[in-house]
């Protein structure tokens, strides 16, 4: 049946590709272009090399008779731009992408202008070899187009003029840091060549240049070249917030108190001295920091921003012995990415980075000359995507409202332009970590934005062996093949919680591809997935530890042999849900093969990495190594079932032999949990968490201690689970057009949970949960939604609108 199962696949392969390639390329009118034809040019300087590190100012001259009601211009640049009118931020971008997927911004700057004169400017920089890996690059550019012939007059060409900023330069060595960071790098601002005033319409032109044109943007798929493919920005602009520092925690150099400086009071720091100040955001947060200076000349300010301190070996300095409590800072010093101010003596200077910081703890380290440094004020700009918490789950806890708050907190950190797995150290958007956090956003924002434009990326990532990058957008190639079946259930995530047919069938060429690759690798004399290639990455456990040999970690010994029971129950779940997207589209024949694959798959598991021993699925066929990995992937791909699955799950709830999952893969340890009956004791298996708020995380980690990452948003999930799984919020059937309300709350005593659907709110109000006899719940529906109620074995039907229901008065089906 194997070999039939794969011969059909192969055979249908090429008709889900003509079935579905029209749809694919017919169904995101929102990716095409607002013009039919751009009669602006992609402008950079006439002079400089485009290809280099490089900060440069544009700016055009602007004269109105009037203002006008709107005036919309649309706008891009390599690698990226802040832009501004009369001297105030409008816009920043562009939205990541690729580029054949080039993002450009659609702004009405009429509110900015003024009637006379007007500055348009940007600041365009290449930050070139040291980009952020998540960074495309052709070469430095920028483009703006009006809208209409009115707006035209805006359009980049020859009469702006632009002039490279000396100013700048990178920090690129943050080896100190002993771990992997690709983020960009760190700037040094030298303030005597910054041209200050540029965007002023007084300001002094002298040794700027007319900007030299390159080319005219074209609609997608006309011309000989493609340079940048110019795609409507598909999610929203940004949120931005002013803040301020929570403490001054540690000060040496000084004589005097230094914390008014969080609140904008003016600190004086003495000439010829060398100060030390650590200020303390409370919490971790991403953003810009704002230092505003005056005089100074003749200093230096290093402003050095990390998640937490470590812990230094005063005989060993270049040793890093790790974090401890994160509030904690005797005995413990700041590393970390850091930038360079050096002030030129004028007044009221201001500098922020270019590109976002991700801090809790801002150590300034100030050197004054002969001259005393006056610091005006110190405060974060808070940057992330605009996701609004809707969602809320409140309960008889004080835990879970903590877990909450915390989580929410690690899940808004992990979202600018597209998802990250951390805000600090990588600012990657990677499947495993993705899918995660687009469940999240979905249940507590209800904004799907993120979550589509990720789809889109993983599909667009596809190479012409048919799996995905893993990471994406990303210009360093990596690809985790269980991270391309991944993107396979968060389609299947998709399309069970939004209603778009089009959309959906869009990615159905791809997850063919996906499938099909991983066919290639099927072990005949098994059934099994063989020795797959590339990096199997499963989760951070001990037993899996990183091999610098190799370049792989967490990866179990059938990754790299071949025979993973982990990877071949894993096709096999990813396969069954490929198949009910098959189904959706009508095409029978493949959804059936797929779900013929998927049993043949499970089956050959069951027969070669089955202990009867233990009761358990072992790592591989020699059936030496077992995890809660390979028996959770068992229940979730259907080869575990019935009483069996149950018997299964509790040795792997309670065997601490087993190799255990760390944050991430518990994700999926709650679901098989709740499939398998065990959902009310889910709060017991949360221990993790607790564990990260004991130390003081004010987000959650990678992994267990000891953790690079102190804010990963795969460990965001219990979010998740409090909607869908203690308050039992889920989609009844796909495009969520019913619900099913099945509350497990375990030994909580009430709960009140909100949760977003397109049509509205859903809620449920419940109290005496504990006793499930005599429980009750409020539950209201928004216009358009039905569904069903489940309770300690009984069924009743919801309408829209609000219902009480009494356990007592329900009635057994």
């Amino acid at each position: 049946m194997q070999i039939e199962s794969q011969a059909i696949i192969k055979f249908l392969i090429g008709f889900v590709f003509f079935t579905h390639i029209a749809v694919a390329h017919g169904q995101k009118p929102n990716e095409r272009l607002l013009h039919d034809h751009w009669t602006a040019s992609w402008i950079t300087h006439p002079d400089e090399s485009t290809v280099e590190y490089g900060v440069f100012n544009f700016r055009k001259e602007l004269v109105l008779d009037q203002v006008p009601e709107q005036f919309v211009v649309n706008l891009s640049a390599d690698n990226r731009y802040k832009f501004f009118v009369n001297g105030k931020e409008v816009c920043y971008g562009p939205a990541r992408g690729d580029l054949a997927h080039w993002y450009y911004e659609t702004i009405d700057i009429a509110p900015y202008l003024r009637q006379g004169r007007n500055i348009l400017a940007a600041v365009v920089w290449n930050f070139s070899i040291h980009r952020p890996w998540a960074q495309f690059s052709l070469q430095t550019a920028f483009v703006l187009q009006g809208n209409s012939s009115h707006e035209e007059k805006a359009n980049t060409d020859n009469t702006w003029q632009v002039t490279k900023n000396l100013a700048y330069s990178p920090i690129t060595d943050f080896s100190h840091l002993q771990t992997f960071i690709v983020v960009g790098p760190g700037e040094k601002l030298d303030a005597s060549l910054y041209p200050w005033g540029w965007q002023d319409t007084e300001h002094d032109m002298a040794g700027w240049k007319q900007a030299r044109q390159i080319v005219h943007p074209k609609p997608r798929g006309i011309g000989t070249d493609i340079d940048w493919v110019m795609t409507p920005r598909d999610i929203p602009l940004m949120e931005n917030k002013p803040e301020r520092l929570a403490a001054l925690r540690r000060s040496n150099g000084i004589d005097h108190d230094a914390s008014g400086i969080m609140f904008g009071a003016e600190t004086v720091i003495p000439a010829g001295g060398r100060v030390s100040l650590l200020f303390d955001n409370g919490v971790l947060t991403k953003g810009y920091p704002v230092l505003k200076v005056s005089g100074g000349s003749g200093s230096e300010i290093r402003l050095t921003y990390a998640e937490a301190l470590y812990a230094i070996d005063r005989d060993h300095p270049d040793l890093n012995r790790g974090k401890k409590h994160r509030d904690s800072i005797d005995g413990m010093e700041i590393r970390g990415v850091y930038d360079i101010f050096i002030p030129d003596g004028g007044d009221k200077r201001q500098y922020s980075p270019l590109w976002y910081r991700a801090f809790r703890y801002l150590q300034l380290d100030i050197t004054t000359g002969n001259e005393p440094l006056v610091i005006n004020d110190l405060y974060p700009i808070y940057a992330a995507y605009p996701f609004d918490e809707v969602a809320r789950f409140e309960s008889s806890s004080t835990l879970y409202d903590r877990i909450w708050e915390v989580g929410w907190r690690t899940a808004r950190l992990c979202a600018q332009e597209t998802y990250y797995d951390c805000p600090y150290y990588e600012q990657l958007q990677y499947v495993g970590d993705t899918r995660i956090q687009a469940l999240v956003s979905l249940y507590v924002s209800g904004d799907d934005r993120l979550m589509r434009k990720a789809l889109r990326l993983f599909d667009v990532s596809r190479i012409h062996e048919g799996i995905t990058h893993s990471r994406y957008p990303s210009y360093s190639p990596q690809f985790i093949p269980p991270y391309s079946l991944f993107w396979i259930n968060m389609v299947h995530d998709y399309y069970m919680f939004r209603e778009d047919p089009g959309f959906i069938k869009g990615f159905l060429p791809g997850i063919a591809g996906i499938i099909e690759w991983h066919n290639r690798y099927l072990d005949h004399d098994t059934g099994m997935l063989g020795a797959v290639p590339y990096w199997n990455f499963v989760d951070w456990t001990e037993q899996w530890p990183w091999d610098n040999s190799l370049r792989i970690g967490g990866v179990p010994e059938g990754g790299i042999t071949g025979n993973s029971s982990i990877l071949t129950l894993q096709y096999a779940y990813a396969l069954n849900e490929a198949s009910a997207l098959m189904a959706f589209a009508g095409d029978d024949l493949l959804a059936s093969a797929y779900k013929d694959l998927a049993n043949d798959l499970n089956k050959a598991v069951m027969k070669h990495a089955w202990s009867a021993h233990h009761g358990l699925i072992a790592e591989t066929p020699d059936k030496t190594s077992f995890s809660q990995h390979a028996n959770i992937m068992g229940v979730m791909s259907g080869a575990l079932t019935g009483d069996q699955a149950r018997e299964v799950i509790h040795k792997v709830i309670n065997d601490k032999s087993l190799i255990q999952a760390t944050m991430y893969f518990r994700f999926y340890l709650f679901l098989a949990m709740e499939l398998t009956g065990y959902a009310g004791i889910l709060a017991d298996q949360l221990y993790q968490w607790e564990d990260m708020l004991a130390i003081g995380l004010t987000t959650f980690a990678e992994k267990p201690e000891p953790t690079r990452s102190d804010c990963h948003a795969w460990s965001a999930s219990p979010l998740y689970f409090f909607l869908a799984t203690m308050a039992g919020i889920k989609p009844a059937e796909p495009g969520f057009k019913s619900v099913v309300i099945e509350p497990n709350p375990g030994s909580l005593e009430k709960f009140d949970a909100t949760m977003p659907h397109p049509n509205g709110m859903i809620k449920i109000n419940a109290s005496n949960t504990h006793l499930p006899h005599q429980a009750e719940f409020t539950i209201s529906l928004p216009d358009g939604l039905s569904g069903i109620f489940k309770w300690d074995g009984k069924v009743i039907h919801l309408e829209p609108g609000e219902q009480k229901i009494i356990a007592s008065q329900m009635k057994y089906p």
